[in-house]
């Protein structure tokens, strides 16, 4: 299973598209390592520089509709690369998501208000997430402060992430 904790990128805008994750033309390069450097290259937000704010962190927090446009697996793999695997949102383009569980990672869904609670409470502060696949709980502190927040994911996508992703699934299943 991967990693699903770590210090939080927090990235304060919804409709982040597979482009601005990965632009299209890396998507030539012949191994996932070396798409590496150019995750989020060229997401547009103010104050965002992703050659120094993405080391280190291993935990997105954005708003909505993140992974739409071009569906791609790899959105997915440059965040594994980067080592993000878990990415928090109020919600997800579908294909993007189910891509994030393919790999055995996850793509958790809050609601908008626990979102901007999270915003509010901890962005612009170094913050660490971590989570509890038992409970479903994410934890979030800051050294000053810490909140809990509840999550579902369904039974399947559990087994994936437990699993490592959908070939390691299959590999013992089938």
């Amino acid at each position: 299973m991967k990693n699903l904790n770590g210090k939080v990128l927090f990235l304060d805008r919804s409709d982040i598209n597979t482009d601005e994750i990965i632009p299209a033309k890396y998507l030539t390069e012949a191994t996932k390592e070396a798409l590496k450097p150019y995750c989020l290259e060229d997401l547009a937000l103010s104050g965002f520089d992703p050659k120094k704010d993405i080391e280190g962190k291993s935990v997105i927090v954005t708003r909505a509709n993140f992974g739409c446009g071009s569906s791609r697996e790899h959105a997915p793999w440059v965040l594994e690369c980067n080592g993000i695997n878990l990415v928090i949102a109020v919600n997800f383009a579908r294909i993007f998501r189910q891509n994030m569980f393919n790999c055995g990672m996850v793509a958790a869904s809050l609601t908008e208000e626990q979102i901007d609670d999270i915003f509010a409470t901890f962005a612009n502060t170094e913050t660490t997430c971590t989570t509890d696949l038992n409970m479903m709980v994410f934890t979030f502190s800051n050294g000053v402060q810490e909140k809990h927040y509840p999550f579902t994911l369904g039974p399947f996508d559990l087994e994936l992430v437990r699993a490592g992703g959908w070939v390691e699934y299959a590999d013992s299943h089938f």
